[in-house]
């Protein structure tokens, strides 16, 4: 089986093939413009996104959207994570959390794969908390801001961790199962 991975992050695609190699399933990366819905619900962006791709004649793919919700911030920046870090940047978001006393947050990770015309959905979380200040040099985004143990922020542990706990990591888990279910032979 092949799957394309719609993304202009190679990354992602490599992540994929880590993750699901072992099962006989390529990654092949395809850049694909396609409208994302503006609302706020990460599942619903996902659906209209495969809707749209599916529209012209794409089969056999995965695309999947990401959001830091803050829980003082009634789930801002959420689906609008990307526009808000190349806006405000994780300063911006220190700023909105100060004097803030419930720091709590959650990444979420929607997955949509299409196989043979069919959908799977997943989606993976990593609850935690917002720091009071950047820390650390690895990972992207929001990753030196947010702790998933308010101890070390996303930035501060090393990557082979931060994937086992992370929200993708988590929603890449739970769509590896869905296509292990899909491989096996039914007696």
């Amino acid at each position: 089986m092949k799957l394309k991975v719609i993304t202009s992050n190679p990354g992602k695609v490599a992540e994929f093939q880590r993750m699901f190699g072992d099962l006989g399933i390529e990654m092949e990366h395809v850049k694909v413009p396609y409208d994302e819905v503006q609302t706020s619900d990460l599942e619903e962006v996902v659906r209209k996104g495969m809707d749209a791709l599916r529209a012209t004649g794409l089969r056999d793919f995965i695309i999947d959207d990401s959001g830091m919700f803050v829980d003082a911030l009634k789930g801002f920046p959420g689906v609008y994570s990307a526009f808000v870090q190349k806006t405000v940047g994780n300063d911006g978001i220190l700023t909105l959390m100060e004097g803030v006393e419930d720091r709590s947050a959650t990444f979420k990770c929607c997955i949509g794969c299409d196989v043979d015309g069919e959908t799977i959905i997943v989606t993976g979380e990593c609850p935690g908390v917002i720091l009071n200040e950047a820390r650390g040099t690895e990972g992207f985004g929001y990753d030196p801001i947010f702790s998933p143990d308010g101890e070390s922020s996303f930035a501060e542990i090393p990557l082979s961790e931060k994937n086992e706990i992370s929200h993708r990591g988590n929603a890449v888990k739970l769509l590896r199962k869905e296509l292990e279910a899909r491989l096996r032979p039914t007696p």
